[in-house]
């Protein structure tokens, strides 16, 4: 069961720590949960939380480091010496010291990694952060089990025993040739059930998903989530096997990739969390704010163009908000739709396929919605060229921006640019112009004025 954090826990453990009473604190952190004992942390002062990771054992200090928030975390790095960061990054895996090791400043890794006592380990290290975070080799840890094709299965099995014991989970076995070249994977069931002298070239599967270490992080994700995989094997372009990359490394993936998208959706420019401060949330909200308010300043000056149509018929500013607002709304839903299949990689067709979908269900929403605006408007205000011009305004301007909604990320996409970004204020703002021009240009037409 999760430990219960309750304020009575917190007083008894900063209390504990106040009177620097050691075995009363691991008393109460007991045999919980690295990311249980996280959580805790995260509640108390920072020279209380540092106190803490110094006094637990390493191997279970380094699992808390990794659940720590990265700020917190990042502070608590700050206080402990060379030495002390060194000591948990030897009970962690490549791919997760590699992550502790580049939140620090670039002169201090340097001296963290020289004092690093496994040199193998050491290696992987640098190996890893020379790869951009984003790629599959940024993501990629070292450890892993490979068997080679020509050892029998008897010396297979003494290897297996061997690499197994820096591993903390084996999802594969992984078969490579002489120079190190992935040929295929290892069955469990066909090496219990084989002759301890068959060769491995005899028994391993071929058939094996691998991505180049190049790839980016959000191509992993799909190839993983696609063929339902826990890990996946890294190699080159020359096929040599470099490391492998497992789910939970994939979540963080595609959670940061949802959170990025949502904060651009609602016209966030950059990651900001929360707790961030005032300054950085002001830097990430105010660059589409401005969007906002030159749009409103553009729809402003058009219907200003038309001040002569709306003094003879008033009614027609009355419905201003209702064409702007279903703009903005159908260009937003014809968005996210796209992006949505975009980001899980299952958009079918071409764009003009999706064009003329998109047309036709505009279309028979707009005709829905446009009749019911026109017995709306008539009934009100008894007035058949009105309501006409309104209805069929509204219908333009949702064919419109169901279009526009559709056709920018898919051209973003195309040309290598976060689709994202198209969704929220963006489509919002330009629709909205979009749609204040077709109102008052369709009414001016109908009208006859």
């Amino acid at each position: 069961m999760p430990i219960e954090i309750s304020d009575v826990l917190l007083d008894q453990l900063t209390s504990s720590i106040e009177q620097k009473d050691n075995t009363a604190i691991l008393q109460l952190l007991g045999d919980e949960h690295h990311a249980d004992i996280a959580e805790i942390l995260e509640d108390l002062k920072l020279e209380e939380a540092t106190y803490v990771i110094k006094l637990l054992d390493s191997e279970l200090t380094s699992e808390v480091l990794m659940d720590l928030d990265e700020d917190l975390r990042e502070k608590v790095l700050q206080n402990l010496s060379a030495k002390e960061i060194a000591e948990e990054l030897d009970e962690l895996d490549t791919d997760d010291a590699a992550d502790m090791i580049a939140e620090l400043p670039e002169d201090r890794q340097k001296i963290v990694i020289a004092k690093i006592e496994d040199s193998t380990h050491q290696a992987d290290i640098k190996e890893l952060l020379a790869y951009d975070e984003n790629s599959a080799g940024g993501l990629m840890a070292k450890e892993l089990v490979k068997v080679n094709e020509n050892w029998n299965v008897l010396t297979c099995v003494k290897e297996m025993r061997a690499q197994a014991e820096f591993v903390t989970r084996v999802h594969s076995i992984y078969v490579v040739d002489d120079q190190n070249r992935l040929k295929g994977r290892l069955s469990l069931k066909d090496l219990l059930v084989t002759s301890t002298k068959t060769h491995i070239s005899d028994i391993y599967i071929p058939k094996v998903d691998a991505v180049n270490v190049n790839d980016r992080g959000e191509d992993v994700a799909k190839v993983m989530q696609k063929y339902d995989l826990e890990a996946i094997p890294v190699v080159d372009d020359e096929h040599h096997l470099l490391g492998r990359i497992t789910i939970d490394d994939i979540v963080d993936v595609i959670r940061e990739e949802a959170d990025r998208d949502y904060q651009m959706a609602a016209g966030i420019s950059q990651d900001v969390e929360a707790d961030d401060s005032i300054f950085r949330h002001t830097k990430a909200r105010l660059p589409w704010l401005f969007l906002g308010i030159f749009g409103g300043m553009g729809s402003a000056a058009i219907m200003g163009s038309f001040e002569d149509l709306i003094n003879e018929h008033a009614v027609l500013f009355f419905f201003t908000p209702l064409i702007a607002a279903m703009a903005g709304n159908v260009g937003v839903q014809a968005s996210a739709i796209v992006v949505q299949g975009i980001a899980n990689g299952d958009l079918k067709g071409t764009i003009g396929q999706r064009l003329f979908k998109e047309f036709l269900l505009a279309l028979i929403s707009g005709l829905a919605l446009a009749g019911f605006l026109f017995l709306f408007t008539f009934l009100w205000h008894r007035d058949l060229l009105t309501s006409i011009a309104i209805s069929i305004s509204l219908l333009v301007v949702i064919i419109v921006a169901g279009i526009n909604g559709t056709f920018i990320p898919l051209f973003l996409s195309k040309r290598g640019i976060d689709p994202a970004i198209a969704t929220g204020p963006f489509i919002t703002t330009s629709n909205d112009i979009f749609g204040i021009i077709i109102y008052f240009w369709i009414a001016k037409e109908v009208i006859g004025i």
